[in-house]
């Protein structure tokens, strides 16, 4: 049997860099060693025209060795633009081999990998098959735990040194998958809408970690990319085998569900992808503008809409919470508090309190029912005004008491 061989990004190699892969051709000839460089641009050229693979397992380390880098980069606080020029890693840890296999652990190492696709857009290596891996992880997530999984991310969302893109693409997936089930969308559209949210915006993934930290209001050239990039990510999605009309429709439209050329049997998932992209990019703080809570954020969907927005909204309402887990509130009592289940209705999550009425950190986690008067919500509060740090294990804890309730 031949071996089969993945596609190298050629364009994101570094000239003078030892690689850290054998690099094959498309039929199996060897044409650098491990350790070789690649010495001027015609070499580059060169390997480009006999399409320069490796195996698999190369692949699929060399891409995690490009996450971790990714990662540590923008904890480091560098430039997203400057980001995007670095080339491939030219050293694999022996790790990279190990967590390639297939993807484990939570909602963080999804990120990740998403990130990753994003940001290297036609250029990454292996893309479907990785996607594929996220979508089946991230229903596996949802499912074991969905209150957990909101926390997760709503408390990822605050957080821009994460990257905003990839936080934004799995929180809209996650919205648009518990939609769409209050909704009863068909299980063949409801898998097409998660792909759709994980995708829609790696037509300009680098440039919305740029605007989510950008000081000043978007410029003109920004704005024109934000109109844009619907068909700019069909374009790549294209470019990297996905064929599927559906899901190319659902992206293309994602800001114009109701265009006259989008196909009518997808018009559903289209609104409700439409509308989870506009709650989630509401709840995000930017340096620009305060975040909105999520109570706000719903009712400005609602608000003045009818007919099928207006079912949309209070779907998402019901299925995420007025106050959904991972997000933060004041009750009656003064304490300020953090969902971390949602209740028996939209408006009566249980939360846990962690500063008391004078802004003084609480030690002890217990859950609250918002039932009761005096822990009845008075207000959401904004996550870029709470100052302090969570002790996630901390809270799992506390919810493993009334997680079955």
């Amino acid at each position: 049997m031949s071996m089969q061989y993945v596609p190298i990004p050629v364009a994101l190699l570094a000239i003078g860099k030892p690689l850290p892969v054998d690099v094959w051709s498309a039929g199996g000839q060897l044409l650098l060693r491990k350790g070789q460089p690649i010495v001027s641009e015609e070499h580059r050229a060169k390997l480009h025209a006999h399409q320069a693979c490796s195996t698999p397992a190369d692949a699929h380390a060399w891409q995690r060795a490009y996450e971790r880098m990714v990662h540590t980069l923008l904890s480091e606080g560098v430039d997203v633009q400057e980001i995007s020029r670095a080339p491939m890693p030219s050293e694999i840890r022996e790790t990279d081999y190990v967590v390639g296999q297939q993807l484990q652990g939570g909602w963080l190492d999804l990120q990740e990998v998403l990130r990753g696709i994003l940001y290297q857009g036609g250029l990454a290596i292996n893309p479907l098959e990785r996607l594929f891996g996220i979508e089946k992880k991230a229903q596996e997530l949802l499912r074991a735990d969905t209150d957990d999984s909101l926390f997760c991310l709503f408390q990822t969302l605050a957080d821009t040194a994460q990257g905003y893109c990839a936080t934004h693409a799995l929180l809209c997936a996650v919205v648009c998958e518990l939609t769409a089930h209050k909704l009863a969308l068909p299980a063949p559209q409801r898998a097409v809408l998660l792909t759709a949210a994980l995708v829609m915006n790696i037509g300009m993934a680098r440039d919305q970690d740029s605007l989510a930290r950008q000081q000043s209001a978007p410029t003109d050239w920004q704005r024109t990319l934000i109109q844009e990039h619907p068909q700019k990510s069909v374009e790549i999605l294209q470019g990297i085998g996905m064929t599927d009309p559906e899901l190319l429709d659902v992206v293309r439209w994602h800001h114009e569900p109701e265009s006259p050329q989008a196909l009518p049997e997808m018009a559903m998932a289209r609104r409700i992808l439409a509308m989870t992209d506009s709650f989630v990019a509401k709840m995000a703080s930017r340096r620009t503008r305060a975040s909105l809570s999520p109570v706000r954020a719903v009712k400005s969907m609602v608000m003045g809409a009818e007919g099928v927005s207006l079912g949309v909204g209070s779907a998402m309402a019901q299925a995420a919470g007025f106050y959904p887990p991972g997000t933060y509130v004041r009750l009656a009592n003064g304490e300020t508090a953090v969902a971390v289940q949602r209740g028996a209705r939209a408006n009566t999550p249980w939360v846990i309190a962690i500063l008391d009425k004078d802004g003084i950190a609480l030690g002890t986690y217990a859950c609250k029912e918002t039932t009761t008067p005096a822990c009845t919500i008075a207000a959401a509060v904004p996550t870029e005004k709470v100052k302090v740090a969570l002790g996630i294990e901390r809270v799992r804890k506390a919810r493993e008491k009334i997680r079955h309730l």
